[in-house]
C-alpha cells in the first residue's frame, strides 16, 4: 500500500490532470511577522510563548539553524518584520515543521540544506508557513516572496533569481501580506506580459473581487473570481478533505 502524500497528490491533481493544483494566490496574508530561534523539538501546534505586545497582530515563527546543530544560547535572535516595508538583511525561511505535516520534513530539509550551503547566514528552518501540500515552500524576506514545490536545485536557482532582483515565476505563490486575490492577479499578470523584475508591481488597492496594481503598463484594476475547488485532503495525518478556493482572473 504506499503511503499518502499530500504534497504528491497535490502535484498529480490540477485541472484537467495538468499542471498540478494551482499554487498561486496561496501564500499566508499575515502583514507582520515575529521570527524566534527555538532549536525545537517544535510541538505541531505553534504558541508563541511572549506574554507582551511583542506578539500582537504578528504572526509567529520559530526559526533554526539548518541541521539542528545550533544551541539557542549561541547566536539567538528575535526580529519583527513589517510587510511590505520589510528591509534588512535578506532572510530565508524554509518550512520544514515535520510534526506539523510530513510532507515540510521529508521535502523541506533537503532545500534548506542546499540553501544554507549556498548563503549559511540568510537559511534558517522554520514551523507552518501554510499550504504544506505545497512542500517543500519557504518565504523570502524583506521581498515577501512565498515559493512552493521545491527541490533543492530548483530552490537554489528560485533563490538566485530572488537576489538579482527577479521573481521566480514557476514557483511563485504570492507575496505574504497580500490578499490572496492580489496575488493570484500579481502573478497571472506577470505570467500574460513577461514582467519579471520583483519591482515591476506593485499592490495599490483592493476592493471586493477587484485589485489595483501599479504595473509597466500603468495603473490596472483586474476582478479575480473565486469558486470552491474539488474537496481534497488538505495534510497527510488528516483523513477529512476540504475544499481549497480556485482563483482566476476575470477576462473581458
Amino acid at each position: 500500500m504506499t503511503t499518502f502524500r499530500c504534497s504528491r497528490a497535490s502535484e498529480d491533481d490540477g485541472p484537467d490532470g495538468a499542471g498540478g493544483e494551482p499554487i498561486a494566490g496561496t501564500a499566508p496574508t499575515d502583514a507582520a511577522w515575529l521570527l524566534l530561534e527555538d532549536d525545537g523539538p517544535w510541538p505541531a501546534t505553534v504558541t508563541s510563548g511572549v506574554d507582551d505586545d511583542r506578539a500582537a497582530g504578528a504572526r509567529v515563527q520559530l526559526v533554526r539553524r539548518p541541521g539542528r546543530t545550533a544551541t539557542t544560547a549561541a547566536g539567538s535572535f528575535e526580529r519583527r518584520v513589517e510587510l511590505p516595508d520589510a528591509g534588512g538583511e535578506p532572510l530565508l525561511l524554509v518550512c520544514t515543521h515535520g510534526r506539523r505535516d510530513v510532507c515540510c520534513a521529508e521535502r523541506g530539509r533537503p532545500v534548506a540544506a542546499a540553501l544554507a550551503e549556498r548563503w549559511p547566514v540568510e537559511t534558517w528552518e522554520t514551523t507552518h508557513l501554510g499550504g504544506h501540500r505545497f512542500a517543500a515552500t519557504l518565504v523570502a524576506f524583506p521581498s515577501g516572496v512565498v515559493l512552493g514545490r521545491l527541490d533543492p536545485a530548483s530552490a537554489v536557482a528560485a533563490v538566485e533569481a530572488l537576489r538579482a532582483g527577479r521573481m521566480p515565476l514557476d514557483h511563485a505563490r504570492g507575496r505574504a501580506g497580500w490578499p490572496a486575490r492580489a496575488q493570484h492577479a500579481d502573478l497571472a499578470l506577470r505570467r500574460r506580459h513577461g514582467w519579471t523584475g520583483l519591482d515591476d508591481v506593485r499592490l495599490l488597492a483592493t476592493d471586493g473581487d477587484e485589485v489595483s496594481l501599479a504595473t509597466p503598463s500603468g495603473e490596472l484594476t483586474v476582478a479575480v473570481d473565486a469558486r470552491p475547488g474539488e474537496p481534497r485532503r488538505q495534510s497527510c495525518a488528516k483523513l477529512s478533505t476540504k475544499a481549497a478556493p480556485v482563483l482566476t482572473l476575470r477576462e473581458g
